[in-house]
């Protein structure tokens, strides 16, 4: 199981914050790779909010007694006081980001954004913008560099408008058949972004014309299907230079790579600096 989170002054503490509008207190993301299941059972909840993002697979949620499988491309938010049981399974490869919140305002908050009262999934489409909010959350409660709350807030306040603007981006009017084959096509380049895949066979095995495809998985994820399975071969890489030792040569293979010097390249046009830096930097600023 891969793991990362962050807490604010590193305590696990339950916080209810009543001196900001919105304070972010903690943030993390889970990927099952080789443990079975993740149980998660809070009776009595928490004091404060929580959102939870199901990146890739799906978890499996409680609510009011009754189970509800929740796929990628949803967010799940519980208020506070309110019963927390869910479970991730490895056979799902399930790969969930969460971060806790609190605050004076957040019911507000949520309100402006176009979030109801009630009601606890939310869909979202599948975006790697999503992911990389909830990266820039845990590496700044991470390193706590100065205004560094004001940082977080102002994230969370921009993935709060991304999920306001989804009305737009997805309007009501698509069909169930649409959503679900990007759906499903997300899932496959999920569970086979390290493999060669021919968008345009893709395209043909399910029935569908390439241009037809490419444009509604544009519109579903804001990327093209070759954008897509390139950054999560990146974001992947990322995450094997931060938490292995794996060398290069090894890392470019994993993701997809048999030239490791090609991937390079690729990193370094994606991420600024080469994999060999980026690991550097990751060094330095956990011993700083």
């Amino acid at each position: 199981m891969y793991t990362d989170s962050a807490y604010y002054n590193n305590s696990y503490a339950d916080i209810k914050d009543r001196k900001h509008p919105l304070f972010v207190s903690s943030a993390g993301v889970y990927q099952l790779i080789t443990r079975a299941k993740l149980p998660t059972y809070r009776p009595r909840g928490r004091r404060d909010f929580q959102l939870l993002y199901v990146a890739s697979g799906k978890a499996h949620f409680y609510f009011d007694g009754v189970e509800k499988i929740v796929p990628a491309g949803n967010m799940v938010l519980y208020r506070p006081k309110e019963e927390q049981r869910y479970y991730y399974y490895g056979a799902d490869r399930t790969e969930v980001y969460w971060v806790h919140f609190t605050g004076n305002n957040v019911t507000n908050i949520l309100r402006e954004y176009g979030i109801p009262d009630n009601g606890h999934v939310i869909h979202t489409g599948v975006s790697l913008e999503y992911k990389r909010i909830f990266q820039l959350i845990i590496q700044e409660l991470k390193h706590c560099k100065p205004h560094y709350e004001k940082l977080l807030t102002f994230y969370l306040d921009y993935l709060f408008i991304l999920l306001s603007r989804l009305k737009v981006t997805m309007p009501e009017h698509k069909s169930s058949f649409l959503m679900d084959e990007m759906d499903k096509a997300v899932s496959y380049f999920h569970k086979n972004y390290n493999k060669p895949i021919s968008i345009d066979a893709y395209s043909r095995e399910q029935g569908m014309s390439v241009s037809w495809f490419i444009r509604n998985f544009k519109e579903y994820t804001g990327s093209t299907p070759a954008q897509y399975i390139l950054s999560l071969r990146i974001n992947n890489a990322q995450s094997l230079l931060e938490s292995t030792s794996y060398n290069i040569t090894e890392i470019a293979a994993i993701v997809g790579y048999d030239n490791p010097l090609y991937f390079s390249r690729l990193f370094r046009k994606y991420c600024g600096i080469s994999p060999k830096e980026f690991r550097q930097h990751l060094h330095v600023n956990s011993s700083s």
